[in-house]
């Protein structure tokens, strides 16, 4: 599998290495700080102005409050939000990053340690719909050293303005119906989130010439959509002799993410995923044109090697 580009915002989105873990923060009523800041635009589909008025703006702490309530239910300390955000250098009122300026929705798993402490203290409790101003010290959001790269020191307070378009509490495993598979395929053990799934192969039979999908949990969740990003755990094994190459319960986080239907990822990945219930677990029987082609993924994976995946799909947002 490939490993997806970052999404806009990347330094909001789930698991980012940018991502200042462990900060404090205490989100308080909105103040002085939020009273001298004005957001202007009320379009959904383009990102507001944001003008600072007297500048540098001095944050000591975060703050935050609710620009325009949406309708929706109300974001839990666990979901994952779907955001579009605008960041602003609170000392010279120049933006610092855009979603819609990337033409990209982000994820922000709000249960993560290495989300930003801003963020994280903010959002849990706004209802879904709503346009939120928050504005933070540096020491809430990358950390004391600030992000060269982004142009912020570690004196430059930041200010967000952020819509909440939705809110998905992830699985931890598959859930849902299970499903009977064709007697031919490989059997699967499915032992718990910290070990890998025991696929076992059958004896002597020939891998087959095209993508299998076969469903071992039907999920009650939402159908995966082209475009959405997608979190799953996953085991990977060879065909030829079952061993497993790869699974997200030897990793940390134990799950992947990927944008459905970008190339991110093998193709059998890509169209197999697509449709399917959030909640299912799935086995994939991965032929090489499917999977790595005939370059094959060394060491371990040659270009003849048939894949078989089990694959639960967690969230997709």
């Amino acid at each position: 599998m490939h490993t997806p580009r970052r999404s806009a915002l990347a330094a909001l989105a789930c698991a980012c290495v940018l991502l200042a873990a462990g900060c404090g923060s205490s989100t308080t009523p909105a103040g002085d700080v939020l009273g001298g800041i004005k957001v202007e635009g009320s379009d959904p589909a383009t990102a507001p102005t944001v003008t600072i008025a007297k500048m540098p703006l001095k944050a000591t702490s975060t703050v935050s409050k609710v620009i325009t309530e949406g309708g929706g239910a109300a974001v839990t300390k666990d979901d994952i939000a779907t955001i579009n955000a605008v960041i602003v250098n609170g000392t010279d009122g120049k933006v610092v990053d855009s979603t819609w300026a990337a033409g990209s929705t982000a994820g922000v798993d709000l249960a993560s340690d290495q989300l930003f402490a801003a963020i994280k203290t903010s959002l849990p409790g706004k209802k879904v719909g709503s346009r939120v101003l928050v504005a933070a010290a540096q020491k809430d959001v990358f950390g004391a050293e600030g992000n060269a790269s982004a142009g912020l020191k570690a004196t430059d307070s930041v200010v967000f303005v952020i819509d909440i378009l939705g809110a998905t509490q992830p699985l931890a495993e598959a859930k849902g119906a299970a499903v009977e598979p064709k007697p031919e395929l490989p059997s699967v053990e499915f032992t718990g989130t910290d070990t890998p799934a025991v696929i076992t192969i059958p004896a002597e039979a020939q891998p087959p010439a095209e993508l299998v999908v076969q469903p071992l949990i039907t999920g009650e969740g939402a159908e995966v959509a082209d475009g959405q990003t997608v979190r799953v755990s996953y085991t990977g094994a060879l065909w030829k002799d079952g061993s497993v190459f790869d699974s997200s319960a030897s990793h940390d986080p134990k799950y992947f993410q990927f944008p459905v239907g970008q190339g991110k990822v093998i193709s059998g990945w890509d169209k197999a995923v697509k449709g399917q219930k959030v909640g299912s677990r799935l086995l994939l029987v991965v032929p090489p044109a499917e999977g790595y082609g005939a370059n094959g993924n060394p060491p371990t994976i040659s270009g003849t090697d048939t894949l078989v995946f089990v694959v639960d799909i967690l969230a997709a947002y």
